[in-house]
């Protein structure tokens, strides 16, 4: 009985065994990949779409444009498709592991006809709280002084709010300009403002592929909380010379990109610049001299540059080299010098006050793609940026010293500060089959901080000199992880990003290890409308210090140490996405919730410089300070087609709390508005005219505002001890002494903030290529916006006789009109 029973258990289980394998044996799987391209430029496609009409199997490139897809032999017809771009159909018989280049021709205006399942459509993606903008989209859009601007235009999506007016802020879901992982070309960049905020760093020409990520955030993305924006530069048109830039109000820019070799090596230069200071330096100098009858001379000037270059060179179908460099600075100079006396007499005197002021950033990666098989992708990557402050002011005179000889002094205050890191990076994307992606690697980066080096020089008579350094401080740390994530489908209707990234963290000896779990769903509820959910852990080494109280880039980086511990959070998200009209329009709406810990902020009173006997910085801070972010969001948007833009709609609340600020309540953070509204439409009459408009609005700011406060008299000068109180009507209690705040910290709201900008662009074709003539207008309407506020004298002083203070509010931007020239030759 008992050999009869093994006997048949065993023959079961070799026929559900070799059942199991019978479809494999009748049926070979074999894998498709490849590279999804432009065809006129060679330039690779990011997130193209390719898949087989008849299994419905499909894959999706990654930021090489390389795909992979493993099928079952016998016929296919595949599909390449891409937003912008005529599909690419091919019939084969699969009989072997095969590669394919998919080149892609883009369609003109009038051939743009786009059916849902050509591309991925919102409710088919696995991620949530990521948002693609098109470039050309970006382009079209109104912009301040005609500058077109990436920044400003993610600062249109829900869930992303700008600082001040004009600026190029990122305050995404709560958290602080810090927390944010931007990236070009995977390197990280830590300050991407131009001209005190009001232009970022990056030159639209330049760049191929916009992505940012809010929520969710994928394993293989780590070191900040609140958000990733993925940015890509061009590759370089492997076909044709090619160059296109721009003159407009503030600056020019030109790109030149072709190929080295052709279908082989590429190329693209790209620079900018702004030239206001050949103006400003006249116009100083004609302004101080009239006004001070020529004795006294002045010149003030101030520009910026961006500099983007990419080299990339293919060295076999398996292998790809590519370079990118970066560079960009901003100057800031002023000198202002007077002379009395005649020359070599006792009654001469010379002085000039002199300052230089200039910030950037460098950076270069150098990166390897390698395929190591038609399921095995690789890409290491060497990385080195640097952020770099330096202020300096100096005073020379010379005189005529009791002796009747000239004499000479000169001396110079500077101020260093930055950051810079060298790092290694090793990313692997496996596709084991069409239902699995599996993205795992490796990183460690060295950070060197440099939060403050002052230095004093003082030159008597060009012979002795004393050159001093106080607050000389550097700091190394390191962080290394390892990250894997798998996206898989469980059916036709669930599909998931599951992942881990953990980290290795060392400074001053100590060492921290952490474990952050990522994991994003989707679930199909009908064909067309997806439930999302995500679940993200973060942790971030680094931290800003930001000073308020100067326009200069003056916020210092520093190291999570024993004593100013990392910043975590973590994040949970829900929501519903969908597509209509055969998936031309988009519509998502999210729920999220985020807590931070370990915020850090200056203590009160404290100064930026770190001085002698000041002690370090570590204990000018306040720690431990928390903070809670949770909203919704609404998007609508459209893509594709001869009218394109969004819709979006974002209600939020944003508080934070530290235990020796605002008597250790809780207060909301600065830029907690509880209401955000951005409207974006582009349309295409044709090919010659094309019209743009952005109106938006927002809950004004919170601010901290005095509600009285005991200010300084004469008598409490010498003795110390007579106070006088003050309420608020009294005019010198809000510019000296001690103010109260009885609607605690940020308890005062700005007027509410909105504005509408206009665009129009004409477009002619010439013989050389094209060019453009753009004219826009930036707050159409005139909304004087407050930039900020300050507590003055009342406007009815003069006609009463008393003085009593007011609030009186300070605007930048009134209806500023633009136009600008832009030219590609083909």
């Amino acid at each position: 009985m008992r050999m009869y029973f093994r006997v048949n258990y065993f023959l079961l289980c070799s026929t559900l065994v070799l059942g199991s394998f019978f479809p494999l044996l009748a049926q070979q799987k074999y894998t498709i990949s490849g590279y999804v391209q432009d065809a006129s430029s060679g330039e690779k496609l990011i997130n193209a779409k390719v898949y087989d009409t008849r299994s419905l199997q499909g894959a999706i490139t990654n930021n090489f444009g390389f795909f992979s897809l493993t099928l079952d032999e016998g016929p296919l017809k595949l599909v390449a498709s891409y937003p912008g771009y005529k599909k690419f159909e091919l019939e084969l018989e699969l009989t072997q592991d095969s590669e394919f280049l998919f080149e892609l021709d883009i369609f003109q205006l009038d051939e743009i006809s786009i059916v849902a399942e050509e591309i991925e459509q919102i409710q088919d993606k696995t991620e949530m709280s990521t948002i693609d903008v098109p470039i050309k989209q970006i382009k079209l859009l109104p912009a301040l002084l005609g500058e077109v601007d990436v920044i400003k235009a993610i600062q249109l999506l829900p869930g992303v709010q700008s600082g001040n007016e004009g600026t190029t802020g990122m305050y995404v879901r709560g958290g602080g300009p810090d927390q944010n992982l931007i990236l070009l070309d995977d390197v990280p960049l830590y300050y991407v403002n131009h001209l005190g905020g009001f232009f970022s760093v990056f030159n639209a020409d330049a760049l191929s592929n916009v992505k940012l990520i809010k929520g969710g955030f994928p394993a293989r993305y780590g070191g900040r909380l609140s958000s990733v924006l993925d940015i890509r530069m061009k590759e370089g048109n492997n076909q044709e010379f090619k160059a296109e830039g721009s003159i407009g109000l503030v600056s020019s820019k030109l790109s030149i990109q072709g190929p080295i070799i052709k279908n082989k090596t590429s190329f693209i230069v790209s620079g900018r610049r702004t030239y206001l200071d050949l103006f400003t330096r006249p116009l100083s100098s004609i302004l101080v001299s009239a006004a001070s009858e020529g004795s006294t001379t002045a010149s003030v000037g101030y520009f910026f540059y961006d500099l983007n270059a990419k080299i990339n060179h293919i060295f076999s179908a398996k292998d790809r080299l590519y370079l990118s460099l970066y560079m960009g600075d901003d100057n800031v100079s002023a000198r202002i010098g007077d002379e009395i006396g005649t020359p070599g007499t006792p009654d001469y005197n010379r002085f000039d006050l002199n300052s230089r002021n200039a910030w950037g950033n460098q950076l270069a990666a150098l990166r390897w793609n390698h395929i190591w098989s038609p399921k095995l992708f690789s890409n290491l990557t060497a990385t080195y940026t640097n952020y770099r402050l330096t202020l300096r002011n100096g005073i020379s005179t010379e005189f005529i010293d009791t002796n009747n000889d000239p004499f000479k002094v000169e001396a110079a205050l500077k101020y260093q500060s930055g950051i810079r890191d060298g790092g290694l990076r090793l990313d692997f994307d496996y596709y084991p089959n069409p239902n699995h992606n599996i993205k795992f690697g490796a990183l460690s980066t060295l950070h060197r901080f440099k939060p403050g080096t002052a230095g004093f020089n003082l030159t008597l008579q060009d012979t002795i000199s004393l050159d001093t350094a106080f607050s000389d401080f550097t700091q190394n740390t390191y962080e290394t992880a390892l990250y894997v994530e798998d996206q898989f489908k469980v059916g036709k209707r669930f599909s998931a990003n599951a992942g881990l990234y953990a980290t290795h963290y060392l400074v001053n000896g100590e060492h921290e290890f952490s474990l952050q779990p990522r994991i994003s769903t989707r679930f199909l509820l009908s064909d067309k409308v997806a439930f999302k959910a995500s679940y993200a852990l973060m942790r971030q080494y680094l931290h800003l210090l930001i000073n308020s109280n100067t326009g200069l880039p003056v916020d210092l980086w520093v190291p999570a140490t024993d004593g100013v511990p990392a910043q975590r959070a973590w994040q949970v998200a829900g929501g519903l996405a969908t597509s209509i009209l055969d998936g031309q329009i988009e519509l998502s709406l999210e729920g999220y919730y985020k807590k931070t810990t370990g915020l850090i902020a200056y203590k009160q009173g404290t100064d930026l410089y770190l001085g002698v006997d000041e002690g370090s910085w570590e204990e000018r801070v306040e720690t431990g300070g928390e903070g809670w972010a949770y909203g919704a969001e609404f998007l609508v948007q459209k893509t594709q087609g001869a009218t394109t833009g969004w819709i979006g709609y974002t209600l939020s609340w944003n508080n934070r709390q530290f235990e020796n600020l605002n008597q250790g309540e809780v207060f909301p953070y600065r830029y907690d508005r509880r209401h955000d509204i951005s409207v974006v439409v582009a349309h295409r009459f044709s090919e010659k005219v094309s019209v743009s408009g952005t109106w938006v609005f927002g809950t004004g700011n919170a601010i901290s505002l005095a509600s009285g406060g005991y200010a300084y008299t004469t008598d409490w000068i010498r003795n110390s001890q007579n106070l006088r109180s003050y309420s608020f009507g009294s005019a010198n209690a809000f510019n000296s002494g001690v103010q109260l705040f009885e609607n605690g910290r940020n308890g005062y709201r700005m007027e509410p903030y909105h504005r509408l900008d206009l665009g129009i662009n004409f477009t002619k074709k010439k013989k050389w290529g094209s060019r453009t003539w753009n004219f826009g207008v930036y707050n159409a309407y005139n909304r004087l916006n407050p930039y900020f506020y300050y507590i003055g004298i009342g406007t009815d002083t003069f006609t009463t006789g008393e003085a009593k203070p007011a609030l009186r509010k300070v605007s930048l931007f009134p209806i500023i009109p633009s136009i600008s020239y832009s030219f590609i030759i083909d």
